[in-house]
């Protein structure tokens, strides 16, 4: 089936291909929203379409220069962009092959995590506890990894959760506080692992280490991570690359429970786990 609008004649392929680069561009414009890369982009994509006006008006000097720019201009943008191809090719690699149930794509020899509820009580009063005496900690929740790569980066425990574990292992005299605390499948799976710092210039700098390896995080993983600032005791939550700051226990308790369970019968039953627990 074949559209004429004047010279132009449009099949249903050429729509879906307008389609796709439309989204692929959306996507690309989304991941470099608010930094400077964003700017680049948008100076690139104007070249572009510049050289392709000179190009359809048979312009040949201008076109040749033009499309000498735009031969070197490949380059130069990956040069320019790799943190953001490297973020882009991580959120493509997170939704296609991860084991979460949202993701595109399921694939049958994939292993799933079993989903075990975990306990947030004594996580919740720990972080209380430690922003209460300005102690700074760093608790990952793994979803739909095991996070076995940034597991064996500190000291395997793989105990059960309690609060006066946590609290010990956070205490500033602890050989074990220095890092961050990974729990998976409901357990403490390893103490003082190390974790990616956000590259990101656009956090505000009142943000010190804790908080910036708390979102570097969840830049490349579906983790969420729960920053307790050893300066200010406040307590904050990272989930895909935001924070959100300054959580009373209640708003803790509530976005731990979403973001974890996501559904809502999954989150009325991890807390009555939790209160059974």
């Amino acid at each position: 089936m074949e559209l004429k609008l004047g010279f132009l004649e449009i099949n249903w392929i050429d729509v879906i291909d307008v389609l796709l680069v439309s989204l692929l561009l959306y996507q690309l414009y989304k991941l470099m929203k608010g930094s400077i890369a964003v700017k680049i982009f948008l100076g690139l994509l104007s070249v572009y379409l510049i050289y392709l006006i000179v190009k359809a008006f048979k312009m040949e000097l201008l076109t040749s220069i033009l499309d000498q720019f735009i031969g070197v201009g490949v380059l130069a943008a990956i040069i320019l962009f790799q943190q953001e191809i490297r973020k882009f090719l991580l959120l493509i690699g997170k939704t296609t092959f991860s084991n979460n149930e949202k993701s595109f794509f399921q694939w049958p020899w994939k292993k799933k995590i079993k989903k075990d509820f975990t306990n947030l009580n004594p996580i919740i009063e720990t972080a209380k506890i430690l922003g209460g005496t300005n102690t700074g900690a760093l608790i990952v929740f793994a979803k739909g990894s095991e996070l076995k790569f940034y597991a064996e980066s500190g000291d395997i425990l793989d105990a059960q959760i309690s609060k006066r574990l946590l609290i010990a292992i956070f205490q500033k005299n602890s050989p074990l506080h220095d890092g961050a605390v990974i729990i998976v499948n409901g357990r403490i799976k390893a103490a003082r692992c190390i974790l990616p710092v956000s590259e990101n210039d656009q956090l505000p700098a009142s943000f010190g280490l804790r908080h910036r390896a708390a979102i570097g995080m969840t830049e490349v993983t579906d983790s969420v991570v729960l920053v307790v600032s050893e300066e200010t005791g406040q307590i904050s939550l990272a989930m895909n690359g935001n924070i959100e700051t300054n959580l009373s226990k209640s708003e803790l308790r509530s976005k731990l429970n979403y973001y974890l369970y996501e559904k809502e019968e999954d989150v009325k039953v991890g807390e009555e786990a939790a209160q059974m627990s």
